[in-house]
């Protein structure tokens, strides 16, 4: 599976990604709404999950390469979530610090978003953040998806926004 947009690329992850991966996900500025930066063994994990995600679902996070030179930047998918209690799936992302505000969030998230709906049968996809994460709450918005709601989920405050696959089939022309 490959996606490519004007600047990127996105790819399946392989083992051969770890140490990239793990840049990013040990990063504690990268990783401030997550409880804590990832170790390596949380790292593996993550990759492995991903990979595992591939052959459940047909899809997972897939890693992003800027097209002008192979470098891995992050990754954006869809994963199976739980948000505020019911499996959905999830189009979320996580770029190298490096990269941040040149809209690669934004492009790959809106890639993602139409292989999704040409691609599953889901009648909407979601993104969920810490209500804090103004940044990731713009992407989401900038990408065509509304704030449906948000709610506690032990000590975190978090937001959620969709699109419907009418919604995306009005607005994707």
């Amino acid at each position: 599976m490959v996606i490519e947009t004007e600047r990127l690329i996105l790819r399946e992850y392989t083992h051969k990604d770890f140490d990239v991966l793990y840049a990013i996900l040990s990063d504690p500025e990268t990783m401030k709404y997550y409880p804590k930066p990832y170790d390596e063994a949380g790292t593996m994990r993550w990759l492995n999950w991903s990979l595992d995600n591939y052959r459940k679902y047909g899809f997972g996070l897939w890693a992003i390469e800027l097209k002008e030179n192979g470098e891995f930047i992050g990754d954006c998918g869809i994963t199976m979530q739980n948000i505020d209690g019911d499996t959905l799936p999830e189009i979320g992302y996580h770029i190298h610090k490096d990269h941040w505000r040149k809209g690669y969030a934004k492009e790959a998230c809106a890639a993602v978003k139409e292989w999704f709906f040409k691609n599953t049968d889901y009648d909407s996809v979601y993104s969920y953040m810490n209500s804090e994460n103004v940044a990731s709450c713009a992407t989401a918005a900038s990408n065509g998806m509304t704030k449906i709601k948000e709610y506690t989920d032990g000590e975190e405050n978090l937001c959620v926004y969709t699109i419907t696959r009418k919604e995306w089939e009005t607005v994707k022309d």
